[in-house]
């Protein structure tokens, strides 16, 4: 299965799950169904922003430059897509067999206007939190290539340091006594070498 069809299945059993939940909820406390509904709403977008950001992170990590990025924001709009409109079937099918309420609403309803309300809130937040994820992964390389790069001066730092006590020995160290002349002393008193031939 390729990623889109994954989340999307994910994405479809959450909003299935949140809505059975809210039916049974609704129908024991009805006077709490404004307060209920905000509640898996915000259960929805919780769980499309921790997986997006978690695809952000990983996909920035995977691949350091932007131009090998994986196309997130088409994985999230199947993923969306088809979970806004299995959600609704699966949902629709459901109701005629609970005896709690589920919206009551028709299968065009849940394969239209019901499909569109749920890929709106599949995709605009995981677009969003994919963005966020790479930026968080772009810190985190950041900072690591500057700690690497310190480290890396204060290695070398180090080495130069104890390297130049070691050439100041090797030239000092030399023997004192070495014949260090290049040309013979010329002595005035000895006279022109060449009349004495």
């Amino acid at each position: 299965m390729t990623g889109g069809v994954v989340r999307g299945i994910g994405m479809c059993l959450v909003n299935v799950g949140v809505r059975i939940l809210l039916g049974a909820a609704v129908t024991q406390w009805p006077l709490h169904g404004s307060q209920m509904r905000w509640l898996g709403l915000a259960t929805v977008l919780l769980v499309v922003i921790v997986w997006a950001g978690l695809d952000g992170i990983r996909d920035r990590r995977a691949n350091p430059d932007p131009d090998d990025s994986a196309d997130l924001a088409m994985v999230w709009l199947k993923a969306a897509v088809f979970a806004g409109l299995t959600a609704g079937a699966i949902t629709w099918f459901l109701q005629l067999i609970v005896d709690f309420s589920l919206g009551q609403n028709t299968l065009v309803f849940e394969l239209t206007s019901g499909a569109a309300f749920t890929i709106l809130l599949v995709f605009i937040p995981a677009t969003a939190a994919v963005f966020f994820g790479r930026m968080l992964a772009n810190r985190e390389a950041k900072k690591k290539l500057e700690e690497r790069d310190k480290v890396r001066a204060e290695h070398h730092h180090h080495v130069g340091a104890a390297s130049a006590p070691q050439q100041r020995s090797q030239w000092s160290d030399g023997d004192a006594n070495a014949d260090t002349e290049v040309f013979q002393a010329v002595d005035p008193d000895a006279g022109d070498p060449r009349k004495t031939r």
